[in-house]
């Protein structure tokens, strides 16, 4: 399974097995949320919001919590999650709402 792509590099980094460890991030970063309801950005207003998440289609919700960074927004999560992609999306709930989603930057 490729782990990450050093694209500097020019490499791709390759793991045997679906429980490698280096498939598994705690952190994401995504440039930008774009919010379902414009009024729920101020949830995050200067603090952290706790919340769940899905970076996969039919995964179950992931308990996380977003920041704001200087560079967008920083996600953590409670438990590692596997093959969190650059490129993909990542929707954010809060109970049976979903607040909105964004694009996957860097995975770490």
């Amino acid at each position: 399974y490729v782990a990450r792509k050093d694209l500097i590099n020019n490499q791709l980094i390759v793991v045997q097995g679906t429980d490698h460890p280096a498939l598994h991030q705690t952190i994401m970063t995504l440039s930008e949320i774009h919010w379902i309801n414009p009024a729920d950005k101020q949830l995050l207003d200067g603090k952290t919001l706790e919340c769940r998440c899905k970076t996969r289609y039919r995964q179950n919700d992931q308990a996380c919590f977003i920041e704001a960074s200087e560079h967008g927004f920083k996600v953590t999560f409670e438990s590692p999650q596997r093959a969190v992609t650059p490129g993909q999306y990542a929707v954010f709930y809060l109970d049976d709402t979903c607040l909105g989603g964004g694009v996957i930057e860097h995975a770490e």
